[in-house]
């Protein structure tokens, strides 16, 4: 058995131990904080396989929801009055631990220094979060979906051997995601020679809102497309990927559902390996981890998913080198 199996198996152990010596407690509380989503994709019999994966992790850990677990939930049906209003409603709720999908993170920040936060987000260096992932302190850590801002390279190479005739990218996405991916998404169209724009807006967003920010950067010269992983992209991938193809534009996105929704490739981090992750870390909070102690954890696998049909609409040829790469092809 090698060291890794086996300090896994240490691991497994001492939380099984761990999980018999809590039943009976009194229950904790888990608040989720994810203003896109509804509450009701916030357990684990949900389709959206993020928090069914999170769910399901906590319950192996022994956390099961209604039993020895509160979880209060804070979707998009309370988002009535705007993020900081909502980041405030969920720490006036005092839970045990908060977990934060998404980039409004930011909101909670600003709201608690003393409640725990598990985050679910992108970079949090250059989100702000932190200045380490190894020692975040403060009340905050969790899990990066991207590997640093490598991540954002390797997407627009793999968007380029896909589309090599690109002569202008434009990257779609909240104002503060791309605060923390500019100078990566940069950096890589530098190094091959190509224009870069951004189509940009607010959240809240809307239909008019993606559309209004799609038609612009055509109508700007933009000819493909890089697409945020924020929360709101995700919850809104059906109506996104159709813009994008009513547009003509290669895109490659952060997830595969927008690959199974029409999009053109997908590249991500391994999302069970970061949701399961996630809960490991609310566990470790819940049994008396300080969150400025528990590292932030980023992806060490990757998938790349590539959609042919959307490839043959479009009138691209994707390559034997690039097709044998991804992990899956959906035809």
């Amino acid at each position: 058995m090698g060291r890794r199996e086996f300090l896994a198996g240490a691991v497994s152990l001492s939380f099984a131990v761990a999980a018999e010596a809590q039943q009976g407690s009194k229950a904790q509380t888990l608040a989720v904080f994810s203003p896109f989503q509804p509450s009701a994709d916030m357990q684990e019999s949900s389709r959206n396989r993020y928090f069914h994966t999170i769910f399901a992790e906590l319950r192996r850990l022994g956390h099961v929801d209604g039993r020895n677990l509160t979880v209060e939930r804070f979707g998009k049906e309370q988002n009535t009055a705007g993020f900081d209003a909502l980041a405030s409603e969920v720490v006036r709720s005092n839970p045990d631990v908060i977990l934060s999908i998404g980039p409004t993170v930011a909101e909670l920040q600003a709201a608690t220094t003393s409640i725990p936060i598990v985050t679910f987000s992108g970079d949090p260096i250059g989100l702000g979060l932190t200045k380490s992932l190894a020692h975040p302190g403060g009340n905050i850590t969790g899990v990066s979906v991207s590997a640093g801002p490598e991540i954002w390279g390797k997407r627009v190479e793999l968007l380029h051997e896909a589309s090599p005739a690109m002569a202008k990218l434009a990257f779609l996405g909240p104002h503060n995601i791309w605060n923390a991916v500019i100078a990566a998404i940069r950096s890589a169209c530098e190094s091959r020679r190509l224009p870069l724009m951004t189509a940009l807006y607010d959240l809240p967003v809307g239909e008019p809102g993606y559309r209004k920010a799609i038609a612009d950067a055509v109508r700007e010269g933009a000819d493909s497309m890089i697409i945020s992983d924020a929360p709101d992209t995700f919850e809104n991938r059906v109506l996104l990927t159709a813009l994008v193809s009513e547009a003509r534009l290669p895109a490659i996105y952060g997830e595969r559902e927008f690959v199974e929704a029409g999009g053109l490739m997908a590249y991500e981090g391994d999302f069970v390996e970061l949701c399961q992750r996630t809960a490991q870390d609310i566990d470790a909070i819940l049994r008396g981890a300080n969150p400025g102690d528990v590292p932030f954890f980023q992806p060490t696998r990757f998938d790349l998913t590539i959609n042919l049909k959307t490839a043959e609409v479009l009138g691209l040829t994707v390559s034997p080198l690039l097709l044998a790469r991804a992990d899956e092809v959906i035809e």
